[in-house]
């Protein structure tokens, strides 16, 4: 019996904690609702993608739906992925979930993410070393630019991509 009270209790405090859970509020996150053309290189080949961005699960994340434009060359690699970004209030960190055509090994890392300014840079911490994937909006372009750098083994950073975000017409 007491076991019961006792889970009955646990479930009645994360049901009321899960439902004063305030939406995500964020003036620069904000800015990158909507629909994007993105252009640049990954890995050093040049990339056409589009991005549609808006606020899922109660306001609690966005959710960015990136994939290959539809007139990219016909010899550019598809690519398709769902970014979902929160904030927890606790730690006061960014939090990132990157879910892609490559599989589940480099979707259970999570990244972690500090506003600096127009800025926000995360961390993935991937068994085959530290990722970065910077966000920085440019309000004077209406425009975002995605930088991405890897470390090797050596300890040396290297460009993964450099994506600029331009609002579709």
């Amino acid at each position: 019996m007491k076991l019961f009270v006792s889970l009955a209790a646990a479930s009645a405090i994360l049901q009321a904690s899960a439902v004063a859970q305030a939406a995500f509020n964020d003036t620069l996150v904000e800015h990158m609702l909507g629909a994007w053309k993105v252009s640049g290189q990954v890995m050093g080949h040049r990339a056409h993608h589009v991005i549609e961005a808006e606020w899922v699960l109660k306001h609690q994340f966005l959710r960015l739906h990136e994939r290959t434009a539809s007139d990219a060359p016909a010899a550019e690699q598809p690519y398709e992925a769902i970014w979902f970004l929160g904030y927890d209030p606790i730690s006061e960190k960014y939090v990132l979930h990157l879910m892609d055509v490559f599989g589940a090994r480099y979707s259970e890392t999570l990244g972690y993410g500090i506003r600096e300014g127009n800025q926000i840079r995360f961390t993935f911490e991937y068994p085959e070393g530290p990722f970065h994937t910077t966000y920085s909006w440019s309000p004077v372009n209406n425009s975002w630019q995605w930088l991405m750098e890897q470390k090797d083994k050596e300890g040396n950073w290297s460009r993964f991509a450099d994506l600029t975000l331009a609002k579709a017409p």
